[in-house]
């Protein structure tokens, strides 16, 4: 049997017109012949995730995953499937490792919302960083596979793989600042004081290096792929927030668990040698031997950024929650997290 992440049946709030979509795919779906069954992956706040299994032209079936937008009303910008279904069709010519793409539907006649499908990759989501059911020899090697990816992806030429459109050259950080700080304010449920002062004073200290390259922008051991049997990472997920972004931005975003004490997602208070991670350093002096750098200036700035960013991404996850529209029901404990994230990042620049 394939090793896939867990899935449920379709939450009540996410159902669709499954007939629907089979006279879509058996237009669409090279191979397509029918016997579609749908259940749902149940990680995942933004974009509802699917879980599809299909009979195939010679008598055998396959499995795909749907992506979708989530029902209800949505904050402009966000939840683009279509810049996802575009990256991924486009990195496949890379050693960047994705999920093959198949089809792209802007019909949201279709199922109710813009979704694709791309192909399901076999392994395993490790949320956890710790990662509890691995050795120290095969989590320091999962981190390294994970570091690896990253330096791949910000070596690739965007506009070699037909990116070079794919956002703004320059000024990443002014920009998502400005973006983050108008979402958070549209989707704020409290005042939080220390996402007003990053509000100000981020801005008015970004640093002057100024790459840019393709960003995924939400890069973490459980946006990835990893193989079945071997510590190593097979495919990169969710693709939502990716742009032309600042290197150095995804790096720390993705050395945020770093910083952060609660799982599952942070694992600053475990004992790095005894269960085989690399500390934040060594993490990233990998980073830059695998990218040509010598060192990183302004390390706390990036974090103190990311942290804002995850921030008001937490607020309009709990906010969605609240609202009934997220694709996982435990949004509505994320209460907490906008406030921890920018005391957090306050702290690391106050």
């Amino acid at each position: 049997m394939p090793v896939y992440a867990r899935t449920v049946p379709v939450m009540e709030r996410h159902r669709f017109d499954v007939a629907s979509l089979d006279r879509y795919l058996r237009g669409h779906l090279a191979g397509y012949c029918g016997g579609l069954e749908v259940q749902q992956f149940d990680s995942g706040h933004s974009n509802p995730t699917f879980f599809l299994s299909a009979e195939m032209t010679g008598g055998n079936r396959r499995d795909f995953v749907l992506r979708k937008k989530p029902p209800g009303k949505l904050v402009a910008s966000a939840h683009q499937v279509d810049r996802e279904f575009r990256v991924i069709s486009a990195l496949a010519k890379t050693d960047v490792p994705v999920a093959p793409a198949h089809c792209l539907c802007t019909d949201d006649s279709v199922i109710g919302q813009m979704f694709y499908i791309m192909s399901c990759v076999e392994g395993r989501i490790l949320i956890d960083p710790s990662m509890p059911d691995q050795m120290p020899a095969e989590r320091a090697a999962i981190f390294d596979s994970m570091n690896d990816v990253l330096a791949r992806l910000h070596k690739v030429d965007p506009v070699k793989v037909g990116l070079g459109d794919y956002g703004r050259s320059g000024q990443y950080i002014a920009r998502q600042l400005a973006r983050w700080t108008r979402q958070y304010a549209e989707l704020k449920t409290e005042h939080i004081e220390a996402m007003e002062k990053l509000s100000a004073w981020l801005p008015e200290h970004i640093p002057a290096e100024d790459p840019t390259t393709i960003a995924h922008g939400d890069y973490r051991l459980g946006n990835l792929i990893v193989h079945p049997t071997e510590p190593r990472i097979v495919a990169v997920l969710d693709w939502e927030l990716s742009t032309l972004g600042h290197p150095l931005a995804d790096l720390a975003y993705n050395c945020l668990g770093y910083h952060m004490k609660e799982p599952p997602h942070g694992f600053a208070t475990v004992d790095f040698a005894k269960i085989g991670l690399p500390t934040e350093s060594e993490y990233v002096a990998a980073y830059c031997r695998r990218t040509g750098r010598q060192r990183i200036e302004h390390w706390n700035y990036y974090v103190a950024f990311s942290l804002f960013r995850l921030a008001a991404i937490a607020q309009g996850v709990y906010r969605r929650g609240l609202q009934g529209n997220s694709s996982n029901p435990e949004s509505v404990k994320m209460s907490k997290a906008p406030r921890e994230r920018a005391e957090l990042a306050w702290g690391l620049v106050s």
